[in-house]
């Protein structure tokens, strides 16, 4: 089987460990695995959220988060909002289906990359999960262990991975 169709291939085994579960894998440009996917986007301190409404209006909006196993974390902070009813909680309310994306990027092109991960969000507002999720985010960033955020919080269940190169 050529390498690019095994990096598209549903993947279990030792992969399936690293990632939490049986989930779509693939680097377009071949020079990422499994584990530089993973190491990026833990390691990056601001991604882009992107979620849909009903009738497919995209929002993408920039977001602090973290990555625990195969879910992604983030939450509404303290920083000023127009309104407490945002329109990434009303969309995913409507169309759970949303990305992530981080990147870097160079004037040296061949320092660029990107790790995408896509999958279902749910809204949590309140009790042990939001609070455990809250936890991890104020572990990652100084801002959150001053000033914690009061959420809620949108958990991502990663069910794919995309990265370039």
């Amino acid at each position: 089987m050529p390498q690019s169709a095994q990096k598209s291939m549903r993947i279990r085994g030792r992969s399936s460990r690293v990632f939490g579960g049986a989930i779509s894998v693939r680097s377009y440009g071949g020079g990422m695995d499994d584990h530089a996917m993973r190491r990026r986007l833990a390691d990056a301190s601001v991604g882009r959220l992107a979620t849909a409404s009903a009738d497919a209006r995209p929002h993408v909006v920039p977001c602090c988060f973290v990555l625990q196993v195969s879910t992604v974390f983030t939450a509404v902070d303290a920083k000023p909002k127009t309104t407490s009813h945002l329109q990434r909680l009303r969309n995913i309310e409507e169309n759970p289906a949303v990305s992530l994306i981080v990147d870097h990027y160079e004037d040296d092109w061949a320092q660029l990359w990107w790790v995408r991960v896509d999958g279902s969000a749910r809204v949590l507002r309140e009790g042990r999960d939001c609070n455990a999720a809250l936890d991890l985010l104020a572990a990652k960033y100084e801002q959150y262990r001053v000033t914690r955020p009061p959420g809620p919080v949108i958990a991502l269940d990663i069910d794919r991975w995309r990265a370039w190169p």
